[in-house]
């Protein structure tokens, strides 16, 4: 009988021969992926995630928001190129009433109404003696020229320029310039002056006749004018020596 197991039995080689049952071995670790690797640390905060996404980005920083535009009136937007001004036209002189009727109705068959705002042919009301009478008469303070309320654009400025009877802007080259606040405060002040102002033709020095009053047909000189009243002072030949003598505009006509 042969008492050696198998433990102790050799190989016909030589080579101790290990155990036929071999103990319990343990699973190789596999190796995690990269988008696993960055998944195994996530820590569940509740979102929602797409397999296969991984982390959300994050959120990009808002800019800031553009600066609120309030609507000009009739809905549309107010024009971003700038703020209203008044600018200066040259026109054809003694036409500028026509001139401003034909650009106030470009704006409407052009729809400019949120560029250009208002046109003005500055007057003042005076008082106009002539013929023997008195007569309210509305004087173009700037014979020539129109004042235009506008935002100066391309647009607004071809349409302005193309109106018939405008020659071109006031400016430096080609290159129109706004009034200053105070000259415009100045012009509209004038305009909206409550006293009309009397119109005197006569200067100092010129030689007149007296056709009403005690002095009627006295010839004299004229001494000094006081427009705000309409009265003259006027050096009237008397016995041989002149003497001042205060007359009304309509009592005294020029020496023809």
């Amino acid at each position: 009988m042969n008492n050696s197991s198998p433990m102790n039995s050799a190989p016909q080689n030589g080579t101790p021969q290990q155990a036929s049952t071999p103990a319990a071995a343990k699973p190789a670790r596999r190796r995690a992926a990269p988008k696993e690797a960055a998944e195994t640390g996530r820590i569940w905060t509740g979102e929602r995630v797409t397999v296969g996404e991984g982390h959300p980005a994050p959120p990009e920083t808002p800019s800031a928001p553009p600066a609120a535009i309030e609507p000009a009136e009739g809905g549309r937007p107010a024009a971003a190129e700038g703020e209203p001004r008044w600018y200066v036209v040259h026109a054809y002189s003694g036409h500028e009433d026509k001139v401003r009727n034909n650009l106030m109705k470009r704006v409407d068959s052009m729809d400019m109404h949120d560029r250009i705002f208002d046109v003005l042919v500055p007057t003042e009301d005076v008082i106009e003696i002539k013929d023997g009478q008195r007569r309210h008469v509305a004087k173009r303070t700037y014979p020539g020229y129109i004042l235009v309320h506008m935002i100066m654009s391309d647009e607004s400025w071809y349409v302005v320029r193309n109106t018939p009877g405008v020659t071109s802007f006031v400016g430096s080259g080609n290159k129109p310039v706004a009034l200053q606040e105070k000259e415009i405060k100045s012009i509209q002040k004038q305009i909206k002056a409550e006293a009309p102002k009397v119109r005197v033709e006569y200067q100092v020095g010129e030689n007149v006749r007296v056709i009403d009053g005690p002095f009627s047909d006295f010839h004299g000189k004229v001494d000094e004018i006081n427009a705000d009243k309409g009265k003259l002072k006027v050096l009237v030949n008397m016995f041989g020596r002149e003497t001042p003598v205060e007359l009304d505009l309509l009592q005294v006509e020029r020496l023809k």
